[in-house]
């Protein structure tokens, strides 16, 4: 077997990297390069910021950018801006945005702003000590890492609560310092993580220096300090409310109550099935995960902390609920998200500039409401096509173009392909039977299509 290992790739130009990976591992290695070339920025001042982003970059991977419109939140209009390359995403959220505009709109408000770091440590001596000298300890440590927080207290965040967590009944010797942090507008990755490692080296030297801590004759070695992702107290809640009446035109041949009932249960089938809430949530993600990347935050750390709040009790739950009370049609959702709106690529990435411009420079609890709005409103239109239509005769029509386009349709033979399949169920090989028969100039017969 040929070796196509290779040591010192990061130190290659971009151009030696390029046609090293074409050489190694492409059949048309020419075609390769010309083909990922095509994707460079035009502005080599601007491909040189996104080469900057990340390692051994050779091209730029592209997600169509689009738009969902009539978002009401909080009485405000917002035009959200959605990173995703899944058919009808972008579309269910716009549905389901419009039909809430006309009954209220969304509703938000963020319940908790903390973000949660740790420096976990092994102690040999006694925990009952190393509890005595917590205050000093504390004292010691904000003290220590003063020059890193000065400017973000200025802004009105910093260090929270520092407590000690004691683990020994779990682990020999295991404790933790569990530190909870106010980062204003930034995500605050960097902020706390240089906090965290500072908190670790002045731990290190008390344990040395401390009276009631040296005399233990024990050793405290940090074994790491790093921020958490899950942040249970950095929670938006988002939520939606009317009268069931309102609902008539939510079902198609089902009335209004009927649909609120209907809607209701599939919501508390995924807060008791694990199979099902695990899609439904997905679902909730398609919505979030497209404006966090539009907007240039980590979506890998927000998925990782939704789904780890989901399963907060024991059990993996679904992320919204739903009551229907008294005549009023209730669907919420609580969900912890850490975002920010300066720092980190949200100033550098041109569309995430234009983004946050699009939605009005909003600071990190207007864009943590505007994420989670979207996140519910993807939610809602995507139980009511389960609960009315079924979701695959959207789904299948939005997906029509790209199935066109994989069988090199051309711009005639796609509209009317648009146009044939507007009232027939959409499915690869229909599809491809259809153009296979309109290019040999013959009518497509019915039983390839199911009205």
């Amino acid at each position: 077997m040929q070796d196509k290992t290779i040591s010192g790739f990061s130190r290659l130009s971009k151009e030696e990297k390029l046609n090293w990976i074409a050489e190694q591992f492409f059949e048309k290695p020419q075609e390769t390069i010309k083909e990922l070339k095509s994707f460079w920025h035009e502005d080599a001042e601007q491909q040189r910021v996104f080469d900057g982003f990340s390692e051994n970059t050779v091209s730029n991977h592209f997600l169509p950018f689009g738009i969902a419109p009539n978002f009401v939140i909080n009485g405000d209009v917002y035009a959200v801006p959605m990173a995703i390359e899944e058919s009808s995403v972008v579309a269910a959220a716009s549905s389901a945005a419009k039909f809430w505009s006309k009954r209220g709109g969304f509703h938000a408000k963020v319940l908790s702003t903390r973000k949660v770091g740790q420096v976990h440590f092994s102690w040999t001596g006694n925990s009952a000590a190393l509890k005595a000298a917590m205050p000093d300890i504390e004292q010691q440590l904000r003290e220590d890492t003063r020059h890193i927080t000065t400017n973000m207290e200025k802004r009105g965040g910093g260090i929270q609560d520092i407590e000690l967590v004691d683990l020994t009944a779990e682990e020999p010797g295991y404790y933790q310092l569990r530190v909870t942090f106010e980062t204003c507008d930034s995500m605050g990755a960097n902020f706390i993580n240089s906090v965290l490692e500072e908190f670790g080296v002045s731990l290190q030297q008390m344990a040395a220096t401390h009276d009631l801590l040296r005399r233990e004759e024990a050793s405290l070695d940090i074994i790491m300090a790093i921020l958490s992702n899950y942040t249970p107290e950095c929670v938006v809640r988002t939520w939606v409310e009317c009268p069931v009446e309102a609902l008539d035109a939510a079902g198609q041949n089902m009335d209004a109550a009927t649909f609120a009932e209907k809607f209701a249960k599939a919501i508390r089938i995924a807060q008791i099935d694990p199979y099902r809430a695990t899609t439904h949530n997905k679902g909730i993600f398609n919505g979030i995960d497209a404006v966090v990347l539009a907007t240039a935050n980590d979506f890998r750390a927000i998925e990782a902390c939704g789904h780890a709040y989901a399963a907060r009790d024991g059990r993996y739950r679904s992320l919204s609920s739903c009551t229907v009370k008294d005549g009023v049609f209730k669907f919420w959702m609580d969900l912890p998200l850490a975002v920010g709106t300066v720092g980190g690529l949200t100033r550098l990435h041109p569309i995430a500039r234009l983004s946050l411009e699009m939605l009005g420079h909003p600071n990190a609890e207007t864009l943590m409401m505007i994420i989670a709005t979207t996140g519910l409103a993807q939610n809602f239109a995507a139980v009511r096509s389960l609960v009315t239509t079924g979701i695959q005769k959207g789904h299948m029509k939005m997906h029509l173009l790209n199935i066109l386009n994989h069988l090199k349709a051309t711009p005639a033979e796609q509209e009317q392909a648009a146009a044939f399949f507007a009232d027939k169920v959409v499915s690869f090989t229909a599809v491809r039977d259809y153009i296979k028969q309109s290019r040999n100039n013959r009518l497509v017969p019915e039983h390839f299509l199911k009205k």
